[in-house]
């Protein structure tokens, strides 16, 4: 090939990567500012919430005396190491929570970029023309990489508005993001070795869910320190910010996401397009069960969905009853007036520990909500769906089916939540009843039911914008009502998360009245979400 031949080619590459890096990142506008609205909104309200309510050292001592060696603390955000300073906790809180959220959104985006077009028929189409592997993968990883850019570009000025130092402020967004490049390598190569997308979405958070676990040991167990650095969790939190700087760690996440890209790239080269590295079997014989109906199809292909968040919520339910007693009997008066400063209620008995971890469940079912729409949408996106409405099907009936598996999944998950905390923390000799903890479960149902409601209405108005806006819906109604108060909002203005109206089962009392109103408003939503479906036209 002549030098003038491979300019050339190297400049249609260049274009096409360019092009298609421009249609990834108008087709995930949507969910990148979900989740930019995310980092911004706990980056800024931390050192503000904290440098209102702590203003005082003498203030500042009690916290960190409440705070520090408590374990249960430090299973969420990871160990502290200066909570006297706004700087310190900041780094604690902030750095602890979003390198989880964004472990997790690297593994999604680049499942999402390499495997869901592909699956839907769409790359082949694309590699048919004038485009190769390579500036197809580019393209998508150039996308990803520049709204990795705007992330840490988003949480550096929500640090800085929330009054922190530049410098410092700009590494402890960089060591939030530090996570973000290994798990995209950890998403590209299970996009490669997974025979589909949902597996290779398993595969994915399956390691971030093993790095959170690596570092959660870590950082509550005497002696397994060194486990922290076995996980790029770990390595963020060993970059500490504010606290003692290590940018040398920095290495570990670029070596690591260098090598997996580097197999990612050598692997997609080894496979066909369409299926992975782990072959399946193209014959077996035919499997009819749950085929007898469109609502029955959908249970037949969100199974293995359902069953993976049952046994997260029910692992984790159950993990937070073992330890309500130990950790609500370990809580000090001065903690119990330090988490009412941060609009929690009291925790200093197992009742009162279970009923503020359940807002947790609350916040994981309304997600599972947004799951299912997001799954009705991708039906719909990849078509097959005009598939089915070829058929005897209608629109009505194929909508409301997928709704009503959803809140019938919806209660199970939240049903399992209950009965596995009480279960968990029967061990401990803790005695709750069963009733009251199976209630608590079902008090996650009702703002799930909303969220429903809500994304079946965009659904039907806006269905390419429809996942972003239910998600969207629950992370800043969650956000708002955890981290308002620390605001001095006016309490009309905080009342305007749903959350603000859900009570604390079991140590408060179910409230009737918001349930109903929650599940009316959300019925009324997705009726008006069905009439609009059957109208428009399908959106692929």
């Amino acid at each position: 090939m002549s030098a003038t031949a491979a300019a050339s080619d190297a400049h249609t590459s260049a274009s096409a990567s360019v092009a298609l890096a421009r249609r990834a990142l108008t087709d995930s506008r949507v969910r990148d500012l979900a989740f930019a609205s995310l980092f911004a909104a706990i980056a800024y309200v931390q050192p503000v919430g904290y440098r209102s309510a702590y203003k005082t050292i003498e203030e500042r001592i009690a916290f960190a005396r409440a705070f520090a060696d408590n374990k249960a603390i430090r299973l969420f955000y990871g160990q502290p190491h200066d909570l006297l300073t706004v700087s310190g906790y900041s780094a604690w809180r902030v750095g602890g929570t979003l390198a989880i959220v964004a472990a997790a959104w690297g593994a999604l985006a680049a499942v999402r970029a390499l495997r869901t077009e592909e699956d839907a028929g769409a790359t082949e189409l694309v590699l048919s023309g004038a485009v190769s592997r390579v500036a197809l993968n580019g393209g998508a990883l150039a996308a990803i990489g520049i709204t990795a850019l705007g992330i840490w570009l988003v949480i550096w000025a929500a640090l800085l508005a929330g009054g922190l130092a530049a410098a410092g402020s700009a590494y402890l967004a960089l060591s939030i993001v530090s996570v973000i490049p290994v798990y995209v390598g950890v998403g590209a190569v299970a996009s490669q070795l997974a025979p589909r997308r949902r597996v290779a979405l398993g595969f994915g958070l399956g390691a971030v869910a093993v790095g959170l676990l690596l570092r959660a040991v870590a950082d509550t167990s005497n002696g397994l320190e060194w486990l922290r650095w076995l996980t790029p969790l770990g390595w963020a939190e060993e970059l500490r910010p504010f606290t003692g700087a290590r940018p040398w760690v920095l290495v570990l996440p670029l070596l690591s996401s260098a090598l997996l890209l580097a197999l990612a790239v050598r692997a997609a080269t080894r496979r066909d397009i369409g299926s992975g590295l782990i072959q399946v079997h193209d014959a077996a014989d035919a499997k009819l069960a749950l085929l007898s109906s469109p609502t029955a199809q959908a249970l037949r292909s969100e199974r293995g969905t359902l069953a993976v968040w049952l046994a997260s919520i029910g692992v984790v339910a159950y993990i937070l009853g073992t330890v309500a007693k130990s950790v609500s009997t370990g809580i000090t008066t001065q903690l119990e007036r330090e988490m009412a400063k941060l609009g929690a209620g009291s925790i200093a008995s197992p009742k009162g520990y279970l009923s503020f971890t359940f807002l947790l469940f609350v916040f994981a079912v309304s997600l599972f909500a947004c799951a299912q729409i997001g799954a009705a949408r991708g039906e719909e996106d990849a078509g097959r769906l005009e598939t089915l409405l070829a058929q005897s099907v209608g629109r009505h009936g194929w909508l409301a089916g997928r709704l009503a598996l959803a809140a019938a999944a919806a209660g199970t998950i939240s049903l399992v939540a209950g009965l596995l905390s009480w279960a968990g923390a029967v061990t401990q000799g803790v005695h709750l009843g069963v009733g009251s903890m199976l209630l608590a479960g079902l008090n996650c149902l009702p703002l799930a039911l909303l969220t429903l409601g809500v994304g079946a209405l965009a659904f039907g108005a806006a269905p390419r914008a429809a996942v972003g806006i239910a998600y969207s819906f629950v992370i800043v109604a969650f956000v708002w009502d955890l981290f308002g108060s620390l605001l001095s909002v006016p309490h009309w203005l905080l009342e305007a998360t749903p959350f603000a109206h859900v009570g604390l089962v079991p140590a408060e009392p179910f409230r009737v009245g918001a349930a109903v109103l929650m599940v009316g408003i959300g019925a009324l939503c997705a009726a008006a979400g069905l009439a609009l479906f059957a109208r428009r036209d399908l959106a692929g």
